[in-house]
């Protein structure tokens, strides 16, 4: 649920790009959004609290879960996604303890990057890496287009017109996180074929980039409309998904 309320910010901040108005329309803007807000600090000790939860579950995921699944390495595959999910809330849970305590985000993905690019093959490495990303972000696109979330939830208890609800915003959401994962892999690619590694930014510089092309308002607004529905999507996740 506390991934939901974060997507929901993401996009309303997302939004704002389109009309030109200051501040990040990413995670930490999200955040920090909400730590502007009444009783802010303590709603975001509850994320704090809520992600770190996350991290346990996947953790326990990662080592014992998926046993309703029976292809052996169709279980291993999942196994391995908890993990990397680990990663994710654990980064999550740190930034949120962060901005809860007052103290600076980060600087994000250019410290790592201008770290690379001093290491021997450093360019080669960043833009590997950024292809990486674009990877993921395609797969992710596909999957949720293929709506393969559904096979980690269990709707056999929800009416026609929520699963409707849940294939749709799940669909639209993921193919939406997608696309904005592999324009942050774009922008990785390129910090490393260009020695620029103030380029290898994350989902605020990837929105900022796009809402800065001709025409670009559009494609800015279905992708917040769709970090929106994963948003949505996700209150679904929390009720219905297996576990």
């Amino acid at each position: 649920m506390a991934n939901g309320v974060l997507h929901l910010l993401v996009a309303w901040l997302a939004t704002h790009l389109v009309f030109g108005r200051t501040g990040r329309a990413d995670q930490t803007g999200a955040l920090q959004a909400l730590a502007a807000e009444p009783f802010g600090g303590a709603l975001l000790w509850l994320v704090t609290a809520s992600f770190g939860a996350v991290v346990l579950w996947r953790a326990r995921e990662a080592v014992w879960g998926y046993r309703y699944v029976r292809e052996p390495r169709d279980r291993r595959h999942r196994r391995w996604f908890a993990a990397s999910q680990v990663v994710v809330f654990g980064v999550l849970t740190a930034l949120a303890a962060r901005v809860a305590a007052g103290l600076p985000a980060g600087g994000g993905g250019q410290g790592v990057a201008a770290h690379l690019l001093r290491l021997p093959a450093g360019r080669v490495l960043v833009a590997a890496i950024g292809v990486g990303i674009v990877v993921v972000g395609v797969v992710m696109a596909y999957r949720g287009w293929r709506m393969a979330f559904t096979e980690d939830m269990d709707l056999t208890e929800a009416g026609p017109a929520v699963r409707a609800l849940v294939h749709r915003t799940g669909q639209l959401g993921s193919v939406a996180k997608g696309i904005a994962v592999a324009m942050i892999g774009v922008l990785v690619a390129t910090a490393g074929l260009s020695y620029q590694p103030a380029r290898a930014e994350g989902l605020d510089a990837a929105l900022r980039a796009l809402a800065g092309r001709p025409f670009g308002a559009v494609p800015l607004l279905l992708i917040a409309l769709g970090l929106a529905s994963y948003g949505i999507f996700s209150f679904f996740d929390a009720r219905y998904h297996r576990v």
